[in-house]
C-alpha cells in the first residue's frame, strides 16, 4: 500500500496563508476526517471548519481543494488545505494528520519525486521546480520556468526519438537481411547521426551558460591593499558586507556578497589584497586565495588607487586581460576625468561618494548579460547533462566510424541511453513500435 504523505508546502513561520499538502489513496479520508462532512467536488476551492479528529477541537476555517488522480501534481489524489499561517493553526493540523492511520511525513523532494513517478514530469522538470523554488534573479526565473514548462526535455526527447528511428533501420538491416526491404537502409541514418553530432557540439559550447546562470557569475575583485576593493564591495552591496580599514591587509579571506545585476545573478568576491611581501603566513595565505579566485572568476574587478598614479601595482596589472574590469578608486581626492591605467580604459569611481558606481555597474551587467544571455534555445542546467550529453556524442561519432553494422547499432544504443538519462527515459523498448510502423504496415 503506498503511504500518503503531507507536508507544509509554504514556507514555514508566519504568514497570511499557509499551505498543507497532501498526497496518495488516503488523502480523501484524511480530509473527510478533518471536516466531518462530504468530500467536496475536485477542484472547487471549498470554505469548511478544520476539526481535530480526536477531540474535536477547533483548528482552523480553511479553504481547501481535492484533486482527483492523475490529474493533480503528484499524479495521485491530492488535497490542499490553505490555512491561516499562523504557527499554532499549521502545528495544530500537522499534529491532527499525523494521528491518522496511513498518513506520514513527506520526506524532503518526495512530492515531486511521486510526480516524475508518476509520468507527471521527467527529470529536467523535476529540477527545474527546484530551480524555480531557489530563483533570486528574473533571468534564474525565466530558465527554470522555461525548463520546467519542458522545453530542455522535448529538446533531448526529439533528438532521442530520431536516434531511435535511426537505430530501427540498422537493427532491421542486421536483422532482416532477406526480407523486401529498401536498399541501403542504415546507409540513411548516417547523415542523421552526424547532424545531431553537429547538433550537440553546438549545444554543448556554450561556456556553461545555464550552469552558471543557475549558480550565479562570479566576480572577483582584485588590487593592491588600500585600494577600496572592500569600500567597492559594500558599495556595490549597498550593505556593509566587508571591514573596512585604513590598515593595509584587512581583509584576509575572500568575503562573497551575492547581488542582482540586470536580472543576472552574480557572486561578487572580495579578495586579499596582493603585494609581494606578505607581513605573516595568514596574509601569504589570503593572496594565496586571491590569486586562485581570480583566476576561476568570470570577470575579474581590477582596483587601482589613484592617489598612487602614476605608480602601478605590478601584480594585479599582470592580471589585466578581456576579462577584467578596471578601475580607478578614489577619484574624489584625485582628478582622473578619462582615466586610463597601464593603457586599459578604466572606469573612474569613489566608492566613499558613489561617483561613477553607476557607470560601473552598467559595464558589470554587460559583461554577465554577454556571458549569460541566451540565443532562444534552451540551456543544459547541470553537470549531468554536461556529462551525459558528451558521452551521447562520443558514442555517434564512434558509431560514424564503426567498421561492421553490429557496431554501429550498439553504439547508437549508447548514444539513446545517454540521452534518455537526462530526463529520466532510459529504455529503447520502443524501438520495434519504429521498426514495425517503418517497414511493416501494410505487408
Amino acid at each position: 500500500m503506498i503511504p500518503t504523505i503531507f507536508a507544509l508546502a509554504t514556507a514555514p513561520g508566519r504568514a497570511g496563508v499557509a499551505v498543507v499538502r497532501v498526497s496518495g489513496p488516503a488523502s480523501g479520508d484524511a480530509l473527510a476526517a478533518l471536516t466531518g462532512k462530504p468530500l467536496p467536488e475536485p477542484r472547487m476551492a471549498t470554505l469548511v471548519r478544520l476539526r481535530d479528529p480526536k477531540t474535536g477541537e477547533a483548528l482552523d476555517d480553511a479553504l481547501v481543494l481535492r484533486f482527483t488522480a492523475p490529474r493533480s501534481f503528484t499524479g495521485e489524489d491530492v488535497v490542499e488545505l490553505h490555512l491561516h499561517g499562523g504557527r499554532a493553526v499549521v502545528a495544530g493540523v500537522v499534529e491532527a494528520l499525523s494521528a491518522l492511520p496511513g498518513l506520514r511525513v513527506a520526506e524532503p523532494g518526495e512530492f515531486t519525486r511521486r510526480a516524475f513517478e508518476n509520468g507527471k514530469l521527467d527529470l529536467t522538470e523535476a529540477e527545474a521546480v527546484a530551480d524555480l523554488v531557489d530563483a533570486e534573479t528574473s533571468a534564474q526565473r525565466r530558465q527554470a520556468l522555461r525548463q520546467m514548462e519542458g522545453a530542455l526535455g522535448k529538446l533531448y526527447d526529439g533528438w532521442r526519438e530520431r536516434l531511435t528511428r535511426s537505430l530501427a533501420h540498422i537493427e532491421a538491416d542486421i536483422d532482416f537481411p532477406d526480407e523486401d526491404l529498401p536498399s541501403g537502409v542504415s546507409d540513411a541514418a548516417r547523415p542523421v547521426l552526424d547532424a545531431l553530432a553537429a547538433e550537440i557540439d553546438a549545444h554543448l559550447d556554450d561556456r556553461g551558460r545555464g550552469e552558471r546562470l543557475r549558480e550565479g557569475l562570479h566576480i572577483a575583485i582584485i588590487g593592491a591593499p588600500n585600494a577600496g576593493k572592500s569600500s567597492l564591495l559594500n558599495a556595490l552591496a549597498r550593505r556593509e558586507a566587508a571591514i573596512v580599514s585604513a590598515r593595509a591587509g584587512t581583509t584576509r579571506d575572500v568575503i562573497e556578497v551575492h547581488l542582482d545585476l540586470g536580472g543576472y545573478p552574480v557572486v561578487l568576491a572580495d579578495t586579499a589584497g596582493l603585494r609581494e611581501a606578505a607581513a605573516d603566513e595568514v596574509e601569504e595565505e589570503g593572496i594565496r586565495r586571491a590569486l586562485d579566485r581570480a583566476a576561476r572568476a568570470d570577470v575579474k574587478v581590477a582596483v587601482f588607487d589613484a592617489t598612487a598614479l602614476p605608480t602601478l601595482d605590478p601584480a594585479t596589472v599582470a592580471l589585466l586581460d578581456k576579462d577584467t574590469v578596471v578601475v580607478l578608486n578614489k577619484t574624489d581626492v584625485v582628478d582622473a576625468a578619462v582615466p586610463t591605467v597601464g593603457g586599459w580604459e578604466a572606469v573612474a569611481v569613489s566608492a566613499r561618494t558613489g561617483a561613477g558606481l553607476p557607470e560601473l555597474e552598467r559595464r558589470l551587467t554587460a559583461f554577465t548579460a554577454d556571458r549569460l544571455a541566451g540565443s532562444g534555445a534552451p540551456a543544459l542546467t547541470r553537470a549531468r547533462h554536461r556529462s551525459a550529453l558528451e558521452e551521447c556524442r562520443d558514442a555517434l561519432r564512434r558509431a560514424l566510424t564503426a567498421p561492421l553494422p553490429e557496431l554501429m547499432a550498439e553504439d547508437v544504443r549508447l548514444a539513446s541511453r545517454a540521452l534518455g538519462r537526462i530526463t529520466g527515459r532510459v529504455d529503447v523498448e520502443d524501438l520495434l513500435d519504429v521498426i514495425f510502423r517503418d517497414f511493416c504496415i501494410g505487408k
